[in-house]
């Protein structure tokens, strides 16, 4: 299996930065051919690190404002289950299997109160769940899903 390096790191940093800068921009910033950073960008699709180039929406603009962690705890041994339907309800932005109270946690967005009402509601109603935890998001801090790459911590 393929490794990535440093210069792969650099040019994941630009994609994160901007997914739609052009090769020739991101070439020139690295001191390398549009050839190289073409060749590096599909093997790292071929090694399943970039997934997708997708925009980052601001929800809250679309007038999504009220976001709601729920703790969920499932029945004997039927995590799985209530994680894969979770997964499919489209207010859901994000399913973690953690350790803990709660077996799993959940991050959707809604409009208004009445949106996020009957959807804790429908999550109470679904087979295998036991109980839920709703908190809600008084401000959020930072909220991405990107890591500061020419930063982190190896």
């Amino acid at each position: 299996m393929e490794k990535i390096d440093e210069m792969d790191l650099k040019i994941l940093s630009e994609l994160q930065e901007d997914a739609r800068k052009s090769l020739r921009e991101i070439a020139e910033k690295l001191g390398v051919t549009e050839a190289t950073i073409y060749n590096r960008i599909n093997k790292m699709r071929k090694m399943g690190i970039i997934e997708k180039f997708i925009p980052v929406i601001n929800y809250s603009k679309l007038g999504y404002d009220l976001i709601a962690v729920i703790g969920i705890t499932a029945k004997g041994g039927k995590v799985v289950e209530v994680e894969s339907l979770l997964a499919k309800l489209p207010n859901v932005t994000a399913v973690y299997d953690v350790t803990g109270e709660f077996d799993v946690i959940a991050v959707s967005k809604f409009k208004d109160r009445k949106s996020l009402n009957d959807f804790v509601k429908e999550v109470q109603k679904l087979e295998y769940v036991e109980k839920t935890y709703t908190m809600l998001v008084l401000n959020v801090i930072k909220e991405t899903h990107m890591l500061d790459l020419k930063n982190l911590f190896f």
